[in-house]
Order: C-alpha cells, then sequence, then structure tokens
C-alpha cells in the first residue's frame, strides 16, 4: 500500500524556519568570527613584512680571508708563527775620513767581493802628506847612512891613535880623545836611527790616511742601498747636518739570511732548539723551505705578549730577500718531502667558526651576503683547518654575530687606522 504526498506536505519541507535564517543571514551576530580572523591574518603579515625588512639591514662584520694550507706543515705541525727575513751580517760602508767623493763605483743589486773598492774620496792633501812623510823618512834615513860612516872612520882613527900610545909616539891624550869621538858618534848614530823610526812611522800613518780615501767592501755581499753620489761630502759622524753623508751605500751578506718570528708567550713552551721547522715565504706561498730553530731569544715583548725565535733557513736561494714576511711552521719531526702530502682544505682563523644548532659553521661572505656552510674544523696549530665547505681565498666572517643567518645582509667593517 503505498504512501501519498500532498503539496501541503511539500510546501512544509521547503519552508526556511527563524533559527536558520538567523545562523545564515547577512546582517547578524555571525559575521565576526570572519572579521576577527581577517584581523589576525592581517597582523601576521605585517610582523613578517617587519621581520623581512629588518633581515635586510646590513649588519657591519669582520673578515679574514681562508688560505692554503702549508704543505708537510700539517702533519707533525704544533706551532704556527708569522715573521720576516733578517740578515744576520749587514754594512753600511762609510768613510773613515770626511772628503769629497769623485767615485761611487756601486748600483743597488751588485754583487761585491770582500776588499772590493766602492768608491774614492779627493786624496790630493792625502797624497801630498804621503809623499812629505816619505821625503822625511829618506832623509833621516840617509843620515843614518852618514853617521854610520864617521863612526866607522872614528873607531878606525881610535886604533891608529892606541898603535901610536903603545910605541910612545903620541899622548895618552890623543888617545883618549879618539875613543871619545867614537862614542859621541855611536851616540850621534843611535838617536838618528831613532828618528829614522819615527820618520818611516810617519810615512805608514800617511799611508793610512790615503788609504781611507778608498772605500772597500768589508765582506762579500749584494748591495741594498746606494746612499751618495759623486760631489757629495761622506763622513763617518754626522758633520755638517743634512750636507753629510754618513754612508756610501748598504751591503748584505746574503749567507746570513734567517728568520726573526713573534710567538705567543702561551704556546712558546712548544718550541725547542734546533727543533725542525718549514718556512714558507709571503710571495712565494707555493715554495717551501727546510728550516729549523737556531735559538730562542730569552726576553719577552711586553706590549705583544710575544718571545723572538730565530729560525735557520737550510735552502739559500737569490728569491730570499731581508724584510720578507714569512710564515714559520713548527714540525714535530722532520718530513722527508718524497711523503709530504698537502693538506686538503683551507686555514681560518678560529674566531671564525661559530655554533649552530649544535653543528660547526663558518658563514662565507658572497657579495653583500653570507652563505652559512657546515664544517668540521681540525686543529692547525693556532689556526683552524677546515677540510671541506670552504676554499682558499674565500672571505669568511669573524666572530659571528648571533643574529647573523644564512643569507643575511652584511657590510664589510673597514680595518681602523693605527
Amino acid at each position: 500500500m503505498g504512501t501519498t504526498v500532498s503539496n501541503a506536505d511539500l510546501l512544509k519541507e521547503l519552508r526556511i524556519e527563524r533559527h536558520q535564517r538567523e545562523d545564515h543571514g547577512g546582517g547578524g551576530p555571525a559575521r565576526w568570527p570572519w572579521i576577527a580572523g581577517a584581523a589576525l591574518l592581517l597582523l601576521a603579515l605585517l610582523a613578517a613584512g617587519a621581520w623581512w625588512l629588518s633581515g635586510q639591514r646590513p649588519l657591519e662584520v669582520r673578515t679574514a680571508v681562508a688560505v692554503s694550507p702549508a704543505k708537510d706543515a700539517g702533519a707533525g705541525a704544533v706551532l704556527q708563527a708569522t715573521g720576516y727575513v733578517t740578515a744576520r751580517r749587514q754594512a753600511t760602508v762609510s768613510a773613515q775620513i770626511t772628503g769629497t767623493l769623485t767615485e761611487v763605483l756601486i748600483e743597488e743589486g751588485d754583487r761585491v767581493k770582500a776588499g772590493q773598492v766602492l768608491a774614492r774620496l779627493e786624496d790630493s792633501a792625502y797624497r801630498a802628506n804621503l809623499d812629505a812623510a816619505k821625503a822625511s823618512a829618506r832623509a833621516a834615513q840617509a843620515q843614518v847612512v852618514q853617521l854610520q860612516a864617521q863612526l866607522a872612520q872614528a873607531r878606525a882613527d881610535a886604533r891608529r891613535e892606541d898603535a901610536l900610545v903603545a910605541r910612545g909616539l903620541v899622548s895618552r891624550q890623543a888617545a883618549e880623545q879618539a875613543r871619545t869621538a867614537v862614542a859621541s858618534y855611536a851616540a850621534q848614530l843611535e838617536a838618528q836611527r831613532r828618528a829614522a823610526e819615527a820618520a818611516q812611522a810617519q810615512v805608514a800613518q800617511a799611508q793610512v790616511n790615503f788609504d781611507y780615501t778608498v772605500v772597500r767592501a768589508p765582506f762579500d755581499g749584494v748591495v741594498t742601498d746606494k746612499a751618495a753620489q759623486v760631489g757629495e761630502i761622506v763622513s763617518p759622524l754626522s758633520a755638517g747636518g743634512g750636507f753629510t753623508r754618513t754612508g756610501v751605500g748598504t751591503i748584505v751578506d746574503m749567507d746570513s739570511l734567517e728568520v726573526d718570528v713573534d710567538v705567543n708567550e702561551a704556546y712558546i713552551g712548544r718550541v725547542k732548539p734546533d727543533m725542525p721547522a718549514e718556512a714558507v715565504l709571503d710571495a712565494y706561498p707555493d715554495w717551501k723551505i727546510p728550516a729549523h730553530v737556531i735559538a730562542i731569544v730569552p726576553a719577552a715583548d711586553r706590549g705583544k705578549a710575544t718571545v723572538k725565535v730565530r729560525v735557520a733557513l737550510e735552502r739559500k736561494d737569490a728569491r730570499i730577500v731581508p724584510d720578507m714576511g714569512v710564515r714559520v711552521s713548527f714540525l714535530e719531526q722532520k718530513l722527508d718531502a718524497a711523503a709530504a702530502q698537502a693538506p686538503a682544505g683551507a686555514l681560518v682563523p678560529a674566531a671564525a667558526i661559530a655554533r649552530r644548532d649544535g653543528h660547526g659553521v663558518v658563514f662565507v661572505v658572497e657579495g653583500e651576503r653570507v652563505r652559512q656552510r657546515a664544517v668540521q674544523p681540525v686543529d692547525f696549530g693556532e689556526m683552524k683547518r677546515l677540510p671541506t665547505g670552504v676554499n682558499p681565498g674565500d672571505s669568511v666572517v669573524l666572530d659571528p654575530p648571533a643574529e647573523l643567518r644564512d643569507g643575511s645582509a652584511v657590510r664589510v667593517a673597514q680595518p681602523k687606522a693605527q
């Protein structure tokens, strides 16, 4: 038996009740949740915009350049220090008398031998004094010869007088006078000999002064500075102020070159005399020079808190010149060149390492922003070696601030003038 639905029943089903109109109407209280949600979304967008804008303000940072590890130094290196090439034997050569230069025979870079003539002074006055002294010495020697002849004649006369006295032909007084003449001539001869010696000493003195007009190299070396020109006055003293030169040039004995490095006093205990080392010149970073410690200078620099260490270079080369910058690696033991291997990665100061989420990271400057790179640092003397993540030549941030993040805008601080 089927069910019959009337039209009235259908109309009742389509009718909207009042509570339904209130829930879905356009002007009722039901619109507030939508308005509140829109306001919260707007605030979130404003906060995000403020955060984004704050992230664009550049942070001022200090940087350092990552360098390549020195070959051999990574294995067995207990310490690294920087210093300069110095010469243990160098001299600013000057004349020992005051005079005017007539010749200067050197130029910078010339190699000279010990005794080689470097310059000459005006010598006419000294030559005249030498000639006069030689003439006086010859005159004194001639008088010696004359007195020698007179003494010989007086001795012969005395012998004849003694013979005549023995035969009774002359008086004793005549023989005594002859002997007195012999003694007198002998005394005069001795005095003249002393005068001749004095004249010869004056010749030697004049010769020394004349030789001082020639300036010679005191040892084998290389001329590093030419300090005077022809026509200038040179003097061993600073007489005449700025118008008098106190030196002709500077000579350096290249075989006496060594390295002086300043080691932080906190690490000086790691350095021992005769300890093997390796030197790398700043000018030739790929050239490794075998070296060893000569001595630890027993004095500290209070201002820098360092101790000077002398290091000998075991290989001489014309490329090594005084005052070159050098980095020295002190080694636990000397390594064979065949077994040496260059450690991978780059060296950075320890201050470049930061911690983020429990991991070591560095921030590499790329243009005006930084990129965060995860690293695993390895101790390398006073530096940190990064096997991966950083390449030699990269600029890394020192002491990264806590707000620095990957992609942050930065401005590299300029070093302060000293």
